[in-house]
């Protein structure tokens, strides 16, 4: 299994802490970046690495940590395409954000595992509320209310190449409304809107729309660790990492 990662963002937010691209925000005297390669590498499931962004900055940061360095683009769709590119002939590629340093080899060997095991085109993770308002008390999320519960997503996608392109118009759509679940309802028809409203649509009818408006067949992977999805957008977030880590060293 290869990976991409997405690191094309720049934050003005972060613009004051000295960093030309969002993903070199150092914390603890590490780029952000570089936790999410060394978490691939961790992965006995993960072969090359292929990244997107500013070529130049990130080779100086991560060198031979990274297989292919695919340069940015303008858009999220167009990023994700040149990072791609190196594994067109693969039945599955990995997708991860530059911005979810708290993730894991481990997280990743269990998500892929997962995926494969549902042996679907494009397979994204979700979390349940609950148990991300357990390890982050008060972290801000954008959530979506369904019959099993209340869910917010991950920064991580398994899907299929060869399925890429031909979801091109409604992928930029979705992705442009990734945090506004309402929006991206809309999207999806009034009866997804409805059910979205009332908190009845099961999980099931969630992937089968999905996969019948991108000719693809989709699955929603439930995971227990809610790292994979708590991204760094704001100063807020950048701090609750750093805390995050220094717990993380006090217990050992």
């Amino acid at each position: 299994m290869n990976a991409v990662v997405l690191a094309g963002d720049n934050k003005r937010d972060f613009v004051q802490l000295g960093v030309e691209n969002k993903s070199l925000l150092p914390i603890n005297g590490k780029p952000m970046v570089e936790y999410v390669v060394d978490a691939l590498r961790c992965s006995s499931l993960i072969g090359k690495i292929s990244i997107s962004g500013p070529e130049k900055l990130l080779k100086s940061v991560l060198g031979s940590k990274v297989d292919f360095y695919a340069g940015e683009r303008e858009s999220m769709f167009d990023n994700i395409t040149a990072g791609i590119r190196p594994f067109a002939g693969e039945p599955a590629v990995l997708v991860v954000t530059s911005d979810i340093p708290m993730i894991t080899g481990e997280m990743i060997t269990d998500f892929i595992q997962c995926s494969l095991a549902q042996e679907g085109d494009f397979c994204y993770p979700i979390v349940e509320k609950q148990l991300n308002d357990m390890e982050f008390p008060g972290v801000e999320r954008t959530y979506v209310r369904l019959k099993e519960g209340t869910f917010t997503g991950g920064n991580i996608t398994l899907f299929n190449p060869a399925k890429w392109e031909q979801c091109e118009e409604l992928v930029k759509s979705l992705i442009r409304f990734r945090k506004k679940p309402l929006k991206t309802a809309k999207l999806l028809g009034f009866k997804f809107l409805l059910g979205l409203l009332l908190g009845t649509l099961p999980i099931n009818k969630v992937e089968e729309r999905f996969g019948s408006l991108l000719q693809i067949d989709a699955a929603a992977i439930s995971v227990n660790y809610p790292e994979i999805g708590n991204d760094v957008d704001k100063p807020s977030d950048l701090e609750m990492v750093k805390r995050y880590f220094e717990s993380k060293a006090k217990v050992f």
